[in-house]
C-alpha cells in the first residue's frame, strides 16, 4: 500500500536524524540476501551500536540532499540499505565484510558508497575501510608500542642484574 505524504514526511525526518546521529553512514545493495541472513546481519550491526536501514530511493535522496549530501542514491541499481554507525566509524563496514567474506554472500551484499565525516566515499574507498582494524585493535596497536620500550629496557636491567647473580655464583663456587 502507498504512503500518504505524512508518513513520506516522517520517513524523511527519521532518516535526516539518523544521518546527523551517525558518524560514518554505507550504503550497501542487498538484492539477493535472504530473510535470515539480513536478519542475522541486522543483529550483528545492532551489537556494535550501527543500524541497517530500508526506505525508498527516492526519499533517501530527499533527506541527503536536506543534509547537504550529494548522493543520488537512485543512481544505485536494486534495492539500497543505508547503514549507521554511531560510535565506531569503521564497525559497520567491517561487518559487512566479514559477511562478505563468505563465499556464499559475496554477491548477496555489495557496497555502494558512503559518507564518513562529510567526505563522500566510492565503493572501493569503503571495502578499504572495511580493511580497516577497529577502533580497539588500534587502541591495542598503540599501547603494545608504547610499551614495547619500557619492557626492553627493564629487560636490559634484568639482564645485567642476572649476569651480576651469576658472576656472584660462580665466585662463590670457587671459594
Amino acid at each position: 500500500m502507498p504512503k500518504n505524504k505524512i508518513q513520506k514526511g516522517e520517513i524523511i525526518r527519521d532518516f535526516n536524524e539518523k544521518v546527523k546521529k551517525a558518524k560514518s553512514l554505507i550504503f550497501a545493495g542487498f538484492n539477493a540476501l535472504g530473510v535470515k541472513d539480513n536478519e542475522n546481519l541486522r543483529a550483528q550491526l545492532r551489537q556494535e551500536n550501527s543500524e541497517y536501514y530500508v526506505a525508498k530511493k527516492t526519499l533517501m535522496n530527499r533527506a541527503l540532499q536536506e543534509n547537504n549530501l550529494d548522493i543520488k542514491v537512485r543512481d544505485f541499481a536494486g534495492q539500497v540499505a543505508a547503514i549507521f554507525s554511531y560510535e565506531d566509524e569503521v564497525a559497520s563496514a567491517k561487518i559487512i565484510g566479514n559477511f562478505r567474506k563468505d563465499k556464499e554472500k559475496t554477491e548477496k551484499i555489495v557496497f555502494l558508497g558512503g559518507v564518513l565525516e562529510g567526505k563522500l566515499l566510492s565503493k572501493d574507498e569503503v571495502e578499504a575501510l572495511s580493511k580497516l582494524p577497529s577502533k580497539s585493535e588500534l587502541y591495542a596497536q598503540v599501547v603494545g608500542s608504547l610499551n614495547a620500550p619500557i619492557s626492553g629496557f627493564v629487560n636490559v636491567l634484568a639482564g645485567s642484574l642476572r649476569q651480576l647473580v651469576y658472576v656472584l655464583k660462580a665466585i662463590e663456587a670457587k671459594k
